[in-house]
């Protein structure tokens, strides 16, 4: 099996020519670009298995990139790279659909970690998520298809980002047992997974609006106030 293809999109030629070359030590194959058109360019001719992406970049921003790919019904995953010092962009990245994030400068061993947790949550990934049968699980008028990693609310397909659906399936696979962020990021990302309990909520609102019939009154994902989440199937109030 061929090794991971990542798309490193960098326009800082000293740091794209770091990333890119210590990546590739690591196994990986890298193709790096200084700009959108270059990625947009490489996404048309190869397969790629991760977009390391930046946000400030010479011909447009990478938060409406990731918008428009995930618009456009791509789900490659995205690892957003961002020397904005304000979260709010590291927040909006998450809710469009991007899986990770990580503030520049970086640790580029930072990023490796990152990148191979974002990887193992593919489908032919080796993390928890890969012991999964073909069992739907169904829940007011949502179908949750782990194997095909698919959700269907009301017969319509619903795109679920591979962070999104890691961590819907860790809340289905444990109902009515309330789970803290720590634990959620453990179950759904691996343990060897630094992330942080923001990016557990931000997911988690996200979904809640694609699932819930008033997202403002959960009914299946319920907060558990002091400790986290926690799944609430159908049977129960």
């Amino acid at each position: 099996m061929a090794e991971p293809l990542i798309l490193l999109v960098e326009d800082d030629p000293r740091l794209r020519d770091l990333l890119e070359r210590y990546l590739a030590s690591q196994a990986l194959r890298v193709r790096a670009v200084a700009n959108l058109a270059g990625m947009r360019a490489q996404l048309a001719q190869h397969h790629v298995d991760l977009i390391v992406l930046d946000l400030m970049l010479p011909d447009g921003d990478g938060l409406t990139a990731c918008r428009d790919l995930r618009a456009a019904g791509d789900e490659t995953p995205i690892l957003i790279l961002t020397a904005r010092g304000d979260d709010v962009d590291r927040i909006i990245g998450l809710e469009i659909g991007a899986d990770d994030y990580l503030p520049k400068p970086c640790n580029p061993r930072e990023l490796l970690a990152r990148i191979r947790a974002v990887l193992r949550r593919r489908p032919s990934g080796h993390s928890a998520l890969h012991e999964i049968d073909d069992a739907k699980v169904c829940f007011g008028d949502c179908v949750l298809h782990p194997a095909q990693r698919s959700l269907f609310r009301a017969g319509e397909e619903v795109r679920l980002t591979t962070g999104e659906f890691a961590l819907l399936w860790v809340l289905v696979q444990h109902p009515r047992r309330p789970l803290s962020r720590d634990q959620l990021l453990n179950l759904a990302r691996g343990r060897d997974y630094e992330g942080q309990d923001r990016a557990i909520d931000v997911m988690l609102s996200r979904l809640r609006k694609l699932v819930e019939p008033d997202p403002r009154a959960p009914r299946y994902l319920q907060t558990v106030w002091g400790h986290g989440y926690m799944f609430v199937p159908d049977a129960e109030a």
